[in-house]
């Protein structure tokens, strides 16, 4: 993600790997935290840990979108949004950035 030390989310972000490949981040979200606005600089990939829903907010309006425990998608670089945790508890994702 674009620094997210610069953005004004709730969610918690760890760093697993990086190096001059990929920056592997693992996202911990209870209910109603986010991830704060950012853009992506590189493409990536997100690989949901548990089932729930997340609540996307862009420039376009917000929309929630199901996810399923181990399906993967992948998003290129340039989208910018906030994601809030629209599950009933604790919900994670990792988040795999392409360099």
């Amino acid at each position: 993600m674009c620094d997210p030390t610069t953005s004004e989310g709730t969610a918690t972000g760890k760093i697993l790997i990086e190096n001059d490949k990929v920056i592997v981040w693992e996202w911990s979200f209870e209910r109603e935290q986010n991830t704060g606005w950012h853009r992506h600089e590189h493409d990536y990939v997100v690989v949901p840990m548990l089932d729930g829903a997340l609540r996307i907010v862009d420039k376009t309006g917000e929309a929630v979108s199901e996810m399923r425990s181990g399906v993967p998608y992948f998003r290129e670089k340039g989208v910018e949004h906030d994601v809030i945790n629209a599950t009933d508890g604790e919900y994670r994702f990792l988040e795999i950035e392409l360099k």
